[in-house]
């Protein structure tokens, strides 16, 4: 079968693009509808290349559609919080087994979370919330009973203990530990999400959860196989993840975590890198402080950097650092949405010295840093347009102003999303004939488009020239 999109507006101008087996054919202004061809009016609208996702976690956001959300925007204060978990509770069987789970708490709400507090608010039901940022979950005392944790138990680090040696309810980087805990349960279904994802032009995806195993790579598997995520994927994980087997999977980098307060050394660091290399993979360090993304370009320049490796977030990032990583010719992949979502949080908890610094973009670029973008969905919103939006505006959701100078153009802000799935940040190139028909036609022309940057302008997604989603 073969597509001629007719009447859109392409880089060269008004034309139309041919899509057949999957790929574009040919693209002009002077194409003509082939005998019993399919074809469909672009309306003008803009006809662009797939957006890539260059960072999200596709089961926790398909898990987070189905828990209580903890914190902002939805819940802002103490008093709102007690008011979402006592709705849940009530509809609980005193006793029974089922959980609330939270998601998205921060400190802003009601401070920091203990099995104490989380007591006071409810009890007769287990109850763990997990931090907006992802590595904290809480339990109350209800929850750790459920889940077997106790004192004198043989619990792993990161399971804080008091001074008596009894669980605070605090479990830092713990999440497959608690899950086993829990007991093995169906994993959350994944049609909602990618069906999400592609109605926003979606079309490629990095899952960058780094538990991502071999079970997990079958869920993925078999959503793609099924239709539910329909986008291509790009799988980072441990040493031990294997290849993938489906057509639109691959595999990524080894996904390092860091953390400021118990950095591992160096030379663990430079051995992980030189194995992943080894496996013809990057590696990709989670960075959101100073001290963790020092670390994180010391080992890389030790080792010796590949073109697959990348600096997650690379949340605060200095003069300094950026040439750096400038000179170690690795990408970062940011969160603009970031700016928005915690843009206000930030300058109140941020040194002042270091906000300028701060999720940056223009900086990293006139460096000469290739850079690409994620959302980190469920930790943010997953709307990439929104994401584009903010960093070309870097204004907080009170609209502060976030260094204004690191703000990108509509152009450059487009292109952290379009950036190839395999190599954020370098450059894809037009439209051609030959590459995959990874599309998505938007409702009004781009220049238009680039004044409002709206997923609500999606009129139309397909990959491999098969459309996953279309407003009509």
């Amino acid at each position: 079968m073969s597509l001629l999109i007719e009447n859109a507006d392409l880089p060269g101008g008004r034309g139309g693009l041919r899509i057949e087996n999957g790929r574009i054919a040919a693209l002009g202004p002077d194409l003509k509808p082939a005998a019993g061809e399919a074809r469909m009016d672009g309306a003008g609208g803009a006809l662009l290349p797939g957006l890539h996702d260059h960072h999200i976690h596709l089961l926790a956001l398909a898990a987070a559609r189905d828990s209580l959300a903890c914190g902002p925007p939805a819940v802002r204060d103490a008093a709102q919080l007690a008011q979402a978990l006592a709705a849940a509770a009530k509809s609980m069987r005193p006793g029974g087994e089922a959980w609330i789970r939270g998601v998205g708490y921060h400190e802003s709400v009601a401070g920091s979370l203990d099995r104490g507090r989380l007591d006071a608010l409810v009890e007769h039901c287990p109850v763990r919330i997990q931090h907006r940022g992802g590595a904290l979950w809480c339990l109350n005392s209800a929850g750790l009973a459920a889940a077997g944790i106790e004192a004198g138990a043989d619990l792993p680090e990161g399971c804080e203990v008091d001074a008596r040696g009894r669980p605070t309810g605090r479990l830092q980087r713990l999440d497959g530990w608690l899950r086993d805990r829990l007991g093995v349960r169906d994993a959350p279904p994944l049609g909602a999400v990618g069906r999400e994802l592609a109605r926003m032009g979606v079309t490629g995806l990095c899952d960058a959860t780094p538990s991502n195993g071999a079970s997990e790579l079958a869920l993925f598997a078999a959503a793609a196989e099924a239709g539910e995520l329909p986008q291509r994927l790009r799988i980072m994980g441990s040493l031990d993840l294997p290849e993938p087997r489906h057509p639109r999977m691959t595999r990524g980098a080894l996904k390092v975590m860091l953390d400021e307060d118990r950095l591992p050394p160096e030379s663990e660091l430079v051995d992980a890198i030189r194995e992943a290399h080894g496996q013809g993979r990057g590696v990709a360090f989670h960075c959101v402080t100073r001290a963790e993304l020092v670390m994180a370009a010391g080992s890389l320049e030790r080792a010796g950097t590949g073109p697959l490796d990348r600096i997650e977030h690379a949340s605060l990032a200095p003069p300094d650092a950026v040439e750096w990583l400038a000179r170690l010719g690795v990408t970062v992949v940011t969160q603009p949405n970031f700016l928005l979502e915690r843009g206000d949080a930030y300058r109140r908890e941020v040194e002042t010295r270091d906000q300028p610094w701060l999720y940056r973009g223009q900086g990293f670029l006139d460096a000469g840093v290739p850079l690409g973008a994620g959302t980190d969905a469920p930790f943010g919103n997953c709307d990439p347009w929104a994401a584009m939006r903010a960093a070309v505006e870097r204004r907080s959701a009170e609209g502060a102003l976030m260094a204004g100078g690191e703000a990108l153009g509509p152009e450059a802000a487009l292109a952290l999303f379009t950036s190839p799935l395999d190599a954020p940040g370098r450059p894809r190139g037009a439209l051609g004939p030959g590459e995959p028909a990874d599309l998505v036609l938007l409702d009004r022309p781009w220049p238009e488009a680039r004044q409002a940057l709206c997923a609500e302008a999606v009129r139309t997604t397909w990959v491999a020239g098969q459309i996953a989603w279309s407003r009509e």
